[in-house]
């Protein structure tokens, strides 16, 4: 099957990226500076990524707003206009289908799903919300994230406006004469900015901001490394429909209105399930994981106890730039998911050291105001 393209396609051949694919898409996963280098850019300056392979939908309607929180734990009806939240769509049984920005626009509510997801989540929200609000997938729009302590005051320049928004605060704000949907937020841990807009106004848009000497193309290598060090979950890598939000760790992402005893409590798919295991615990558990040799550990590698019997496994892992050693996340049996908790993880056959650790490994500088 050929792999798709975003409308940054040819810049990003033209800055000399090597292109993987990734999602369906072909996607640039470094560019010559390096993903090392890259990374350090973004934590030291600003980096733009691509990321118009993510899916990104309205929802009209005077009911747009109830009707979605029948398919998320996450209060929507309250959610401020100019305001987003982070959202879970849960199935039946509590796994987590998709996580998901969820932002109210005033007049409409605007999503932004994963890439290899966004099919699947259109089709769930056609079919559950079909008949209550329009849902109107905004497929021919790309998606810009301008990450980086010099983000805000780079893309002030081309609006002044959106030097004064915090973090999750969102905004209809002209780009070059486009009308862009802007949001201060990121997957980097950094303070930053992603920015919705009209394919066709893509690359102008993506050039303008590169040519401001603090910015430097980044991709998915780095974005990667930056999310894993800000110790957030990528989906379908550190969960998917067989983990719940409470075996996630994302007890945080079930907004207290809609938990059990609460005043909209439930409603949601799974909900029964998830308010158990919030009382009674779970039987596994996402953590964070300080290798404590310079072995870099990787998806897919087996958790052990002192004795060697299998406990868990890593979900994401790799290393850390910022802070110069390798850093995991994984699932472990709940017994064993206390934080400075030695555990072994089997690398080529051998036992490296790992201990259980907070996540954010490198603390998160949004901007709060």
């Amino acid at each position: 099957m050929s792999l798709l393209k975003t409308s940054l396609h040819a810049l990003h051949l033209e800055l000399g990226a090597r292109m993987v694919p990734f999602a369906g898409y072909e996607m640039p996963v470094q560019y010559p500076l390096g993903v090392l280098k890259e990374h350090q850019h973004t934590r030291a300056q600003a980096g733009l990524f691509d990321v118009s392979h993510m899916g990104q939908v309205l929802l009209e309607g005077e009911e747009a707003a109830e009707a979605l929180e029948t398919l998320v734990p996450v209060d929507i009806i309250d959610l401020p206009s100019g305001m987003q939240r982070y959202a879970l769509l849960t199935d039946d049984n509590g796994g987590i289908l998709d996580d998901l920005m969820v932002a109210n626009l005033g007049d409409c509510l605007y999503l932004v799903v994963n890439a290899a997801c966004k099919e699947a989540d259109l089709a769930h929200l056609e079919k559950h919300l079909g008949d209550r609000c329009q849902v109107l997938p905004q497929f021919d729009r790309a998606l810009l994230a301008l990450q980086g302590p010099a983000a805000a005051a780079v893309l002030a320049r081309l609006a002044p406006e959106v030097a004064e928004m915090t973090f999750m605060q969102v905004r209809r704000v002209k780009l070059l004469d486009q009308p862009c949907i802007v949001s201060r937020s990121g997957y980097t841990g950094e303070d930053g900015y992603e920015i919705s807009v009209p394919s066709a106004a893509a690359e102008a848009l993506a050039r303008r901001l590169l040519a401001e000497p603090e910015v430097e193309a980044i991709g998915l290598g780095a974005r990667d490394s930056l999310r894993l060090e800000a110790g957030l979950c990528l989906y379908g890598h550190d969960m998917d429909a067989g983990t719940t939000p409470v075996m996630a760790n994302l007890g945080w992402a079930l907004s207290k209105v809609r938990r059990e005893g609460n005043g909209r409590a439930g409603g949601f798919p799974g909900a029964e399930r998830i308010f158990a295991e919030q009382r009674d615990g779970v039987t596994r558990k996402r953590v964070g994981l300080l290798v404590q040799e310079r072995v870099p550990v990787r998806e897919g590698a087996e958790l052990v106890d002192a004795n060697g019997a299998s406990i868990g496994r890593v979900t994401s892992g790799g290393f850390g730039p910022t802070l110069g050693a390798p850093v995991a996340m994984g699932y472990v049996d709940s017994d064993f998911a206390a934080l400075d908790t030695q555990l072994f993880a089997v690398v080529r056959g051998k036992q490296v050291p790992v201990k259980v650790a907070k996540t954010p490994f490198v603390p998160q500088r949004y901007y709060r105001g």
